[in-house]
């Protein structure tokens, strides 16, 4: 299937990535969700296995590849582990160091980005704040010059892997208002004034940390400013379209699983004295689940490879991410229901996937955001 987008080298990565999930994730997974976390250890053996560094360049510890075997790693990391939240916790950098890969100076790429992908230390992204959603541009953290150092003062919230990242890339006003007045700049968690105000319980994706992060008189050296000070908006935005790519292949990746778990549930339960796959109904069901599983797949494959082209999809992205959120919102909901009772208990895969992809509509933009984009677009 897909031969067109997937080739044997991204075989050899779903092949790794399955072995690595099931000797590492899978006998922990639930203990996980139970605690809130995964260990840090994680880290450090997915940068073993090669798999944090894809796309970063070699000289710092990375994995030069496609888009499409980003694709694969989701694909396959998702669909063998169950786990949007363990995914999104464990690949956090993948929206932070971007910034430092594109716009850093060759001292904050070994500072920073090299621990990063050796798994050493874990970075995360600040940019939610409280009043300031998806409107970025409107955002309220400011950073003020006084010297060496930029003093920063504000929120941020919804931050994935906030409560043990080592490094935060943070956007901050350190200009007028709007777009033009923001920056960026690495702030370690180790410096006086940052704290993490609190551990944001959620309704998904149990064994990734969010946090609320506080800035009070935060002192952080002007070295860490990643490219021109009052440029930094440009960066978030482009950054924005990897982001909701990886959740458009997260919603699809979750829905196939969804029925997948559902197939295999119908051939299995028999009711009335038939197996429940002998009725009409559920047949159908299923058969609407994999046609939309199967188009938003392809239009994901399509958008992917279109980004390795280098063409601009900000249009075809925020489609991607409409339709398989919209696609991924009925999959775990009529698998559910496949599921009866089962589906409302945590022992079945469908209970997590029905509470985890509630966020990917959400996250990255919400739908609402993405249908903004594409209606300034086509309008």
């Amino acid at each position: 299937m897909f031969q067109e987008y997937f080739g044997e080298e991204h075989r050899l990565l779903r092949d790794s990535v399955r072995r690595f999930v099931e000797r590492e994730v899978r006998p922990h997974i639930e203990e996980w969700e139970d605690k809130g976390e995964f260990p840090r250890d994680l880290y450090k053996k997915a940068a073993q296995a090669g798999f944090l560094g894809l796309e970063y360049p070699q000289e710092y510890g990375g994995t030069p590849a496609d888009k499409l075997m980003v694709v694969a790693l989701i694909e396959e990391f998702v669909r063998q582990s169950g786990s949007t939240g363990l995914y999104c916790g464990l690949f956090s950098h993948t929206i932070s160091m971007p910034h430092v890969n594109h716009l850093g100076t060759e001292e904050q790429k070994r500072r920073f980005l090299v621990p990063v992908l050796a798994g050493e230390k874990i970075a995360s992204l600040g940019v939610t704040e409280p009043n300031a959603g998806s409107d970025v541009a409107n955002l309220a953290t400011r950073a003020v010059r006084d010297g060496d150092h930029y003093v920063v003062n504000g929120a941020k919230t919804f931050i994935t892997s906030g409560c043990r990242a080592d490094f935060v890339t943070t956007a901050v006003r350190t200009g007028g208002p709007g777009a033009k007045g923001i920056s960026l700049l690495v702030v370690e968690t180790s410096t006086p004034g940052f704290s993490v105000s609190k551990k944001i319980r959620k309704m998904g994706w149990h064994c990734s940390d969010t946090a609320e992060l506080s800035f009070v008189d935060c002192r952080v050296p002007a070295a860490n400013l990643l490219g021109k000070e009052n440029e930094g908006f440009k960066g978030i935005m482009v950054n924005f379209q990897n982001e909701r790519l990886s959740l458009a292949v997260q919603a699809h990746a979750t829905a196939m699983l969804a029925l997948e778990e559902s197939i295999r549930y119908a051939k299995s339960r028999e009711a009335f004295g038939s197996p429940l796959a002998g009725f009409q109904a559920l047949r159908h069901k299923l058969v609407d689940m994999a046609t939309q599983v199967e188009v938003a797949r392809e239009f994901n494959c399509r958008v992917a490879a279109k980004m390795d082209a280098g063409m601009d999809v900000t249009r075809e992205v925020s489609m991607a991410k409409i339709f398989s959120c919209r696609v991924c919102d009925q999959a775990v909901f009529d698998a559910v229901q496949i599921h009866g009772g089962y589906g409302f208990a945590r022992e079945y895969v469908v209970e997590r996937l029905y509470r985890d992809s509630r966020v990917l509509s959400i996250g990255g933009g919400t739908t609402e955001v993405m249908k903004e984009i594409v209606g300034r677009m086509i309008i």
